[in-house]
Order: C-alpha cells, then sequence, then structure tokens
C-alpha cells in the first residue's frame, strides 16, 4: 500500500501524488541518452515509492525536492548513472530557469536578437502598428487591407533577401534549413524561400524530418495521456544524419515514411539521391539544434531561423509575448488540419516551451539569417475568430494547480484580447501569406 497520497510543490501548492509523474519522468531522462525501455523507467519508479513508503508515515505530504532526490539515487544504485546525469539536467536546468527569469529585467539574454528587434520596433513606429491602441485605431478608420499589404510586403522583403544570402553561398552549400519555434511559419516560408530560389536556377529536394520521428508508443507520456513529441530526441537523430550525410555525398538512400494518423514509423519506404547541382532543403523545429546535422560542416549549411518577432505593446505598455501568438497560431492550425480542439493545444504548449527553451533558443544565435514572421494584423483577426474562448478557458482552469501554465497563457491572451477591436473579413489576406497556413484558405499544400 502507497502511503503517500499527496506531494508539496515548489510554490507550496498540494496536488495528487501519482507513481505515474515519476516513472514518466525517468523514461523522459532516458530518452535524452537514447533509452526508450518504459518498463524499466515503471520498474524504477516503484522502487522509488517502495524507498518514500519506508521514509514517510500514512499523511505525510513529502516535498517535490525530496521525492526527485529519491529518483536520483535509485538511478545512481542501479548503474542508470547516464539518465541519472540527465535527470540532474534536466532538474538543474529548471533551477536555472527560475533564477534567470527573476534576473532578466536587470540581465538582457544573450540569446536574444537584439538588433533584429530594434529593426522590427522601428518598423512598427514608422507604420504605426506598434501599440493595439494604433492598430485599434486603424482597423476603426478602415485600412485593415492597408495594414496586410504593409505586413505582407515586409515579410516577402526578408524571404528575398533571406534568397540572396543563399544564392551568395550556394557554391559550398549542401543543405539550407529553414527552422524556428512552432507555428513560426516555417513551412510557408520554406515553400516561398525555393519558389525565389527556383527562379534564379537553383535546384533543390526536400527532405522530411517528419518521417524519422520514433513510434509514438515510444516517447514519454504523462497522466493526462498527452504525449511530449516536442523535443529532437522525438527523431531518430542517428538516421538523419547516416541519411543527410549519405546524400551529400551522391549516394541513395531509402527514407523512411512517419504515419501520424497511427503514430508509426515505416522504415526503408522511399528513394532518395541528389542529382548534381541538387541542395537539400530542411523544414524542421530543431534545425539549430547541433546534433540534428552534425555530419555535416558548418560551413556547407545555411541556417534560416523564423520568429513572429512581435513589437506591439498592450494598452499597459507591456510587450506581447511572442510565444502567446505562436500558440494562437497552433490552435487554429491544429484545429484545421489535425482535427485537435484547440484546448488540446493549451494543454500541451508546456511541452514545446520547454522543448524551446532547452533545444532552440540556447542556439538561435548560430543562424544565418533571421525572418520575421510576424504580421499585426493577426490580431484583430484572432480577437474575432478566440476571444471569447480565452475568456471560457481563463475561467476552466482558475483553480487547477495541475492545469496552472494552460490558467496562466489563457488568462495572459485573454487580457490582451479584450484590448482588441476585432475584425472578421480575411478577403484581403493573399492566399500564399504565412498566416494561411493557420487560418486556412491557402494556396499551398501542407
Amino acid at each position: 500500500m502507497n502511503k503517500i497520497s499527496h506531494v508539496i510543490k515548489r510554490s507550496g501548492a498540494i496536488v495528487s501524488f501519482k507513481k505515474e509523474r515519476i516513472s514518466n519522468a525517468i523514461f523522459r531522462a532516458a530518452v535524452a541518452v537514447g533509452g526508450r525501455d518504459k518498463k524499466a523507467a515503471d520498474k524504477l519508479a516503484s522502487e522509488v515509492i517502495e524507498i518514500l513508503n519506508k521514509k514517510y508515515t500514512q499523511g505525510t505530504n513529502p516535498h517535490i525536492e525530496d521525492i526527485q532526490d529519491v529518483v536520483e539515487k535509485v538511478l545512481i544504485k542501479n548503474g542508470r548513472s547516464r539518465i541519472a546525469k540527465a535527470y540532474i539536467l534536466y532538474r538543474n536546468s529548471n533551477v536555472q530557469r527560475r533564477k534567470e527569469k527573476a534576473l532578466k529585467a536587470s540581465s538582457p539574454s544573450k540569446s536574444i536578437p537584439w538588433h533584429k528587434i530594434w529593426k522590427i520596433l522601428d518598423w512598427s513606429v514608422s507604420n504605426n502598428l506598434h501599440t493595439i491602441e494604433a492598430i485599434n485605431k486603424r482597423v476603426e478608420n478602415g485600412e485593415f487591407p492597408h495594414i496586410v499589404h504593409e505586413s505582407e510586403t515586409a515579410y516577402t522583403e526578408e524571404v528575398t533577401m533571406a534568397g540572396e544570402l543563399v544564392s551568395n553561398r550556394i557554391d559550398k552549400l549542401k543543405i539550407v534549413l529553414i527552422t524556428g519555434p512552432s507555428s513560426s511559419g516555417k513551412t510557408t516560408t520554406t515553400i516561398r524561400l525555393e519558389e525565389h530560389l527556383t527562379k534564379l536556377g537553383f535546384k533543390f529536394k526536400m527532405f522530411a524530418v517528419d518521417n524519422y520521428f520514433y513510434d509514438l508508443a515510444m516517447h514519454p507520456i504523462d497522466e493526462f495521456g498527452d504525449y511530449d513529441f516536442e523535443t529532437p530526441q522525438a527523431l531518430d537523430l542517428k538516421l538523419i544524419n547516416e541519411h543527410i550525410s549519405r546524400l551529400c555525398n551522391g549516394e541513395e538512400v531509402t527514407i523512411p515514411f512517419y504515419d501520424f494518423k497511427t503514430g508509426t514509423r515505416f522504415l526503408d519506404q522511399t528513394p532518395m539521391k541528389l542529382e548534381k547541382n541538387e541542395i537539400l532543403l530542411i523544414d524542421s523545429l530543431h534545425g539549430l539544434y547541433p546534433e540534428m546535422t552534425k555530419s555535416i560542416d558548418d560551413d556547407q549549411k545555411f541556417k534560416l531561423y523564423l520568429e513572429p518577432m512581435f513589437q506591439i505593446k498592450d494598452n499597459n505598455g507591456k510587450y506581447l509575448r511572442w510565444t502567446d501568438f505562436r500558440l494562437i497560431r497552433r490552435m487554429l492550425r491544429d484545429s484545421i488540419h489535425r482535427a485537435y480542439d484547440p484546448v488540446q493545444t493549451l494543454e500541451h504548449w508546456h511541452y514545446v516551451r520547454a522543448s524551446e527553451i532547452r533545444h532552440i533558443i540556447p542556439y538561435l544565435n548560430s543562424a544565418d539569417y533571421i525572418i520575421n514572421s510576424a504580421m499585426p494584423y493577426e490580431l484583430p483577426i484572432y480577437k474575432a475568430r478566440l476571444a471569447k474562448e480565452f475568456g471560457k478557458w481563463t475561467e476552466k482552469y482558475k483553480n487547477n494547480e495541475l492545469k496552472k501554465d494552460a490558467f496562466i497563457r489563457a488568462s495572459r491572451v485573454n487580457n490582451f484580447m479584450q484590448q482588441i477591436v476585432g475584425f472578421s473579413d480575411e478577403s484581403s489576406i493573399p492566399q500564399d501569406s504565412v498566416i494561411r497556413e493557420f487560418i486556412g484558405g491557402s494556396i499551398h499544400k501542407y
């Protein structure tokens, strides 16, 4: 019999204690070092529970830190030193992130491209799109189509610039990577960039990294049945490197196929070979992650990074967060293309952010060029589409400690949504716009 029914979180909140959380944490650490044995994780978790039952009396609520100490000892005792190291690193990174969050006001992050941000802010001010109030006035004055034109023009100019930078290095390149966090607009930008470079006479072949996902059953799963497939370890990095290396050497490989409906990978499905003067084009969430393409020298790669870098203040003078707009984008895209309820996306988003903080943001400044995919006209469109839902979600998660992340995000978006003037006529948005990737109606196939 398990004596422990509740655990004290770092916030002081008391929540239900479940073995699955320990098992999942151990399995997640194992995945980080290449392990995929769920049964072993469950067995180790049982040993942790056994120790805790001996250590604590019935009705005692241990602190989360105490439980994690026991997990570390069990891993080391059982000869799982690599997993223990990954677990400790993950635990320490959480502590460090909390410290950095407290200090960020006085210590600017080295991962943020400040020069790019200042250019975007200057553009936003020049076009009177730097505050919600300013955007509202322009929309109320009937200028929504003009805002669309200004935004789309700025984005197109950045894609053109990226194309010029690629063409300047084309003789040495083996791979062009289009990367960025979830819902930054990678797919549309990949298509637009390829179209631009094709007109210049260059040849590309798409390498679909998504086909290299491990079977869904091999990913960590939490107590709510949600899979964490956001980390680079969700991909078969070893096979990816083997295949791109052979392709760049002129060899033929047989790439796998991943069935997203069943969460199953089928190996050796489609022959692929680069023809003379062809370059690999890779659209990947983790394109900047060093292990993704370590088999290719850096001077043979062009890394293009995307991010919707909104420089817009709310009515309280606070800048809107980029991640909130990507969350909204993914909600809309998932509901259209994956039949997901937007609330599923909201509840899953903490996995998205955790992986970005660990595996994307630290490498941001290794990109060769950054494209801003933000469109200020998104605000009134999203107000018309989702504003009421965020109000409902704020109430739904208000007192749920286990869904605290969902509450924080929903309430934050709900607060600024109340300030926006909605606009529902989307006819002026071009059919090849990056926003069509999320709201539908694109001429591109995704």
